[in-house]
């Protein structure tokens, strides 16, 4: 972590609060000023020449952020007391806050109740609408940015990356593309397009959808991929990947992440006063944590290795827990029925025409085939518990609403079981059947084809 120091031009160090990828922040004390206050401190590498064009740069950053501080003074915006820009280091020196930023509540199982979440993002979007009504763009607005105490007082902070409106200049060189994911950015900002005060409330509608859900509205396998989905894909309903968010909220979402300029939201008061009706709909605010140990039973399942916590918590939420008898049919062979299950406690039997073909155990998934039969969507085998059961039930109804991703993962992996299985009974039939034809083989192990003219 290398050494604190002990002062930073007139503030005395207390101790280290934060450090990024170019500062590391301070709490430090001001001898003329009661309150502690945060230090932001960079120190210019002088090396190679990369550096020196980073450093350029950075010096950029710390006085936008300096020249918009002056301008702002909201409850909402870390205020900006001083910056000074030396030629081995810099230091911007604001308001001290003991929050947290929204990253920790964007995992699912850390989620905040819906109403808080609308009580933060409703503050967000006044404080976003304030700063534009004062010539500001924040044009970095993500979790991390976010800063909320335990009583969701709430802190938009590093305007760094800060856009002012009011000035006319042909190139803008303080905005440093590719730093940072682009999950949060904006389509018009993605394809470089000028910018205003609706680049910030699209980013603050996917701060809000992964508030909401535990997930970001796009997901890719790489950033071509995600880019192209935040151009032209249509988020995924937040109601439905969160049944405790009202329907309402879909609308909002909606409007806040359109691709569309004109019918994205004008500014922060209109996005603000949809959410607070939002808001006054929810009746109850009592809040019941998701069950982590259903979640931490299907974690250690082999059948989901390749799904994400996320995807885990989705499946959860799509599916149904189910406990049954021993001697239970849970499907019979010939039914259109689509559902399929995984089996978490007990024993069940599969069979065709009255006849056991195997027995499974905890772990191992049946009536899959109905699901990933596209023609006749029938149970191809008889399924019976032969000992009382527990098993996850999904129904393609509700998998159907379910994210991409989480489709295609159980396209694949159930795939793969009804070829290990196939595979399986292929070798048991080929016991007991007569001895298979021979054909050559080429001492390289390859096949030995021969053309035959006509």
């Amino acid at each position: 972590m290398g050494d604190i120091p002990q002062q930073i031009g007139k503030y005395r160090i207390v101790r280290e609060i934060g450090r990024g990828a170019t500062a590391v922040v301070y709490l430090a004390e001001n001898p003329h000023y009661p309150e502690p206050v945060a230090v932001k401190h960079v120190r210019f590498a002088d090396r190679a020449k990369d550096e020196a064009k980073w450093n350029r740069r950075l010096i950029k950053l710390l006085k936008a952020e300096k020249a918009v501080a002056t301008r702002l003074d909201h409850p909402n915006i870390i205020r900006i007391f001083d910056a000074v820009i030396q030629p081995d280091q810099a230091y911007v020196v604001m308001e001290y806050f003991p929050g947290e930023s929204l990253e920790r509540y964007c995992s699912f199982e850390r989620l905040l109740p819906v109403h808080r979440v609308i009580g933060i993002v409703f503050k967000c979007c006044m404080a976003l609408d304030y700063a534009y009504r004062h010539g500001i763009v924040h044009r970095d607005i993500k979790p991390a940015n976010i800063l909320v105490d335990d009583k969701d007082n709430v802190k938009i902070t590093d305007f760094g990356l800060a856009l002012n409106v009011d000035k006319k200049i042909e190139s803008d060189s303080t905005f440093i593309m590719g730093v940072g994911s682009p999950a949060y950015m904006s389509p018009e900002q993605i394809k470089n397009y000028p910018l205003n005060q609706k680049t910030d409330l699209y980013s603050l509608g996917v701060v809000l959808f992964h508030m909401l859900t535990g997930r970001l509205p796009f997901r890719a396998g790489n950033p071509a991929q995600l880019i192209y989905k935040i151009i032209n894909a249509d988020p995924p309903s937040v109601s439905q990947l969160n049944p405790d968010v009202p329907e309402q909220m879909d609308a909002v979402i909606r409007k806040a992440l359109e691709k569309d300029l004109y019918s994205r939201y004008k500014n922060g008061a209109e996005f603000a006063k949809d959410l607070s009706a939002v808001r006054y709909k929810i009746i109850d605010d009592s809040y019941v944590p998701p069950d982590t140990s259903r979640f931490s039973v299907l974690r250690k399942l082999g059948f989901f290795t390749e799904f994400d916590d996320i995807e885990v918590w989705e499946v959860l939420r799509i599916s149904a827990w189910r406990k049954v008898d021993e001697f239970t049919t849970l499907m019979r062979e010939g039914d259109a029925d689509q559902r399929f299950g995984l089996l978490l406690e007990g024993e069940i039997e599969l069979s065709v025409s009255d006849r056991k073909l195997m027995t499974l155990e905890p772990g191992e998934v049946f009536g899959e085939t109905a699901w990933l039969d596209q023609r006749d969507h029938r149970q191809r085998l008889s399924v019976v518990s032969t000992r009382p059961c527990t098993y996850l039930e999904i129904n393609p109804a509700a998998l159907a609403l379910a994210t991409d991703e989480v489709r295609e993962k159980f396209r694949a992996q159930l795939s793969t079981v009804v070829i290990d299985r196939l595979t399986g009974l292929s070798k048991r039939v080929g016991e007991t059947a007569e001895k298979a034809t021979r054909g050559n083989y080429t001492a390289t192990g390859g096949l030995d084809l021969q053309l035959v003219e006509d």
